[in-house]
């Protein structure tokens, strides 16, 4: 006889992958959209909107679920908010090393892109995407993915110079994860 799954294992099974995920998806979230509380409150809508169909979600992937309402949450509210942004670029500090201004200057070349190329970097370079599965998060088709990514890779080149010609010292692994150049 198969043991048939209870109210419990659902629950356990969401908060398990909650606590699992979590982290990583707030990471994700934060460099959509730049700003702490609003990764935050994604990510919170997000889980809750997970929590409504973790029956039907649970056997699946359930993480691809959650990236995929993130992005597009997070481009809706773009949308509704296209010139509005929460909070001004952070101040550099004094004595602040090589690493934290290139990050710092990465920061600012993301916040100047389109809310879509954004979206599809943060995707591809910081969670490992593939083109398709890129996408498919974004309801958008590869060839989409692809001229995103190629406009929004020139952009920073351009409005951001200093990641291209500190490659030495810039790895994706240090910061983001993304690599700005080809």
């Amino acid at each position: 006889m198969t043991p048939v799954r209870g109210a419990d294992d659902g629950r356990d099974g969401y908060v398990a992958f909650v606590e699992s995920h979590q982290h990583r998806l707030l990471r994700a979230a934060y460099l959509i959209c730049g700003n702490r509380h609003q990764a935050e409150d994604l990510l919170q809508d997000a889980l809750l909107k997970l929590a409504l169909r973790w029956p039907t979600v649970r056997d699946g992937d359930p993480a691809a679920y959650v990236r995929s309402i993130l992005y597009r949450d997070a481009i809706s509210w773009w949308r509704r908010r296209r010139r509005e942004w929460l909070s001004a670029s952070p101040p550099e500090r004094a004595g602040q090393e090589a690493d934290g201004t290139l990050r710092l200057a990465l920061h600012r070349a993301l916040a100047g892109l389109p809310p879509r190329q954004r979206a599809v970097l943060v995707l591809r370079y910081f969670e490992d995407l593939t083109e398709t599965a890129t996408a498919e998060a974004l309801g958008v088709t590869v060839g989409t993915v692809k001229s995103q990514s190629h406009a929004a890779l020139r952009r920073l080149r351009e409005t951001a110079p200093e990641l291209s010609r500190d490659h030495d010292r810039f790895d994706g692994d240090r910061t983001t994860g993304m690599e700005v150049t080809p």
